[in-house]
């Protein structure tokens, strides 16, 4: 058959990579502090450590929690510290800031120990445009684990992507 259509793409060493398959599961909880503070401002310590002590904790279970103040109080750095001595026991993860930041160091995580050997020597594209909440610093991170040992690196799908990186 002269006119057989070839897929060349599938025939070829292309390599893709999803971010979106390295998604942790599991639910993302932003806490924010500020109804723990005198008029959403001031922290008392006193008072703070007695709303610590009878918060329930246990709700976090399994869950990664983004802690927080959304008002402009300037908080101590022991305050968050001592919020994390009463999440250990029951979150998967605890970072200071908003639910960016807990999957940006989520990602973090997951890349750099992410085994990239099997993208020896071979062409990799990194799939843009997905549903999951994929923070923009995986994208470089990935790319910059991915140079020292990819032939070239690609950014978005086989049939329209942009070339990043190409090994001389």
């Amino acid at each position: 058959m002269q006119n057989e259509i070839i897929n060349r793409v599938a025939q070829s060493q292309l390599k893709t990579i999803d971010l979106e398959d390295f998604y942790p599961n599991g639910e993302r909880v932003f806490l924010d502090i500020k109804d723990w503070l005198f008029e959403g401002f001031v922290l008392r310590e006193k008072e703070f450590r007695t709303t610590i002590a009878s918060h329930d904790w246990s709700q976090y279970q399994d869950k990664y929690v983004a802690v927080d103040c959304t008002t402009d109080a300037i908080i101590p750095g022991w305050a968050y510290m001592l919020i994390s001595t009463k999440l250990q026991p029951y979150a998967r993860k605890v970072v200071q800031g908003n639910l960016e930041v807990i999957e940006t160091s989520l990602y973090q995580s997951i890349i750099e120990d992410l085994d990239v050997s099997e993208f020896k020597d071979k062409p990799v594209i990194i799939k843009g445009c997905g549903n999951k909440p994929v923070p923009q610093n995986a994208y470089l991170w990935i790319t910059i684990k991915l140079l020292p040992v990819a032939k070239s690196v690609m950014y978005g799908e086989a049939c329209s992507s942009v070339p990043l990186y190409k090994k001389v």
